[in-house]
């Protein structure tokens, strides 16, 4: 159904880099949780009433919750739309992430309450539950749990193709409520045709299951929308298809240093150091730089700025040396790479400058590293003197 509406009410629905393209998507997907949760906590609430069941009851409040998320994903959607300004030069596209931030926020202070309202029916007692209207309530339970299906399924659906958290977030949680309600839907069926020991709270219980994995859908979510905000790896699928781009232009031998600021969807900037011939004439090597840039900002919808570092490409000592230590940086820890790799003479020595990516899990500390390498340069040759720099990873290793 959404798909098909999407179809109908979204212009230029295919567009998915356009952000006002993924604004109405957004929106769609919101409109349809408000209403849908509203419906759906209209009916638990009712059950919940004439049944008088904790469990109930606290599924209903939870999708209530749900719609207000929804709405405020919505709001996010909308504000991240918003053009640069002179306060917000990179836009306002991150308006997305703080929306399915807020949204965690809310699902895990809503899973708080219901586990404390859960736990008091557990100490204090309550009203005995299904003692009427069992059927009304394992109607709406059933009801609820298609939809919240469906609603999971479209959530997913557009969550992945215009690769929103926010979106993602909303299917994780309506996933969440289809366990919870089915926990609950057990559990009124247990109540109604099981003979439980006397004053066991059952429903209580299962109201208190039901908090819990609200909470940890909670958290979950917190995480994913969470480190977009703080700054996290891009995707190794994007820094391999941007490193393949680069290195397919002619003239240019190694991409390093490369950095992607995310500042929302479809508002990425780049930037990376490329190893060009230090014989290549600087006009050549800034016009190649020019082509590589705009290619990167055709393909991957981003700003792009290249550093071009100078490197020897036709001194066999300079090469023999260079993968001397690549060999050996591979025998201390595969994921070791060098860069500006670079010989200068001083007088009867050699000075021999490079930069070694190393990852920040890596077992070998850096001065011992470093220790290493210099040992091993110096047994290529006495004359060499190493001068090393330790950088980390920006990016997925």
């Amino acid at each position: 159904m959404l798909t098909l509406l999407a179809k109908r009410l979204i212009k230029d629905y295919r567009n998915l880099q356009n952000p006002d393209v993924r604004s109405a998507y957004g929106t769609l997907c919101g409109v349809a949780g408000i209403v849908l949760n509203l419906f759906l906590f209209a009916g638990k609430y009712t059950a919940g009433l004439l049944s008088a069941s904790v469990a109930i009851s606290a599924d209903a409040f939870n999708n209530l919750t749900d719609s207000l998320s929804s709405l405020i994903s919505m709001i996010g959607f909308r504000l991240s739309r918003k053009k640069p300004d002179s306060d917000h030069p990179y836009g306002h596209g991150r308006f997305e992430y703080i929306a399915g931030f807020v949204v965690s926020i809310l699902i895990l202070m809503m899973g708080y309450e219901l586990l404390k309202d859960s736990v008091g029916v557990i100490l204090y007692g309550g009203e005995t539950p299904f003692a009427a209207h069992f059927g009304l309530s394992v109607a709406i339970l059933c009801a609820s749990l298609l939809v919240k299906l469906y609603m999971f399924v479209y959530n997913r659906g557009f969550g992945k193709r215009i690769e929103s958290e926010t979106l993602q977030a909303a299917a994780l949680d309506s996933l969440g409520d289809m366990v919870s309600t089915s926990v609950v839907l057990i559990c009124s069926l247990i109540t109604r045709f099981v003979s439980l020991p006397s004053g066991f709270p059952l429903d209580a219980w299962c109201g208190a299951a039901v908090s819990v994995f609200i909470l940890y859908t909670a958290i979950t979510s917190f995480q994913a929308t969470l480190s977009p905000l703080l700054g996290k790896p891009p995707a190794k699928e994007l820094v391999q298809a941007i490193v393949q781009e680069v290195l397919s232009f002619d003239g240019i031998y190694g991409v390093h240093d490369l950095i992607i600021h995310d500042y929302g969807p479809g508002r990425r900037m780049l930037s990376l150091h490329v190893e060009v011939p230090d014989s290549d004439d600087i006009r050549t090597v800034h016009e190649r730089i020019d082509r590589v840039e705009q290619r990167l900002r055709e393909k991957f919808d981003c700003t792009a700025t290249i550093h071009p570092d100078p490197i020897t490409t036709n001194d066999p000592e300079v090469l023999r040396c260079k993968e001397d230590i690549t060999s050996y940086l591979a025998l201390i820890d595969p994921r070791l790479s060098l860069h500006d790799f670079h010989m200068i003479p001083e007088g009867t020595r050699v000075k021999v400058l490079f930069d070694v990516v190393v990852p920040y899990d890596c077992k070998t500390d850096e001065e011992t590293l470093r220790t290493l390498l210099k040992e091993r340069i110096q047994s290529v040759s006495e004359r060499y003197n190493a001068v090393i720099e330790i950088d980390k990873p920006f990016v997925s290793e």
